[in-house]
């Protein structure tokens, strides 16, 4: 494991990204599928802008990537990563829960 303080750092923002609960909840979309603002909106019953707020913050931190479609932007999740972290995250906390 690189501890490094730049490794540190990087990890500390990573984390930050995650551990907003709209931002887990649309990657949890996203790894069902490839969608637009759009749908995300709809799907989750927010409004298109705080969808497009957030995968701008998901984009930025390279856990969302994007790809134009004419008019139309679609989103997926970056890498398998993302997915095995907030999986291995969820599988935690399950754990941690059936030992109370």
């Amino acid at each position: 494991m690189n501890t490094s303080e730049d490794s540190i750092q990087k990890v500390s923002r990573l984390f930050k990204v995650l551990s907003d609960p709209t931002r887990i909840r649309i990657l949890a979309l996203l790894e069902e599928q490839e969608e637009n603002v759009t749908a995300i909106a709809n799907r989750l019953d927010m409004e298109q802008s705080a969808v497009s707020h957030q995968l701008k913050l998901l984009r930025d931190a390279q856990v969302v990537k994007s790809r134009r479609v004419g008019k139309e932007i679609f989103y997926s999740l970056d890498d398998q990563h993302v997915v095995d972290i907030l999986s291995e995250t969820f599988d935690h906390i399950a754990h941690s829960h059936s030992t109370d």
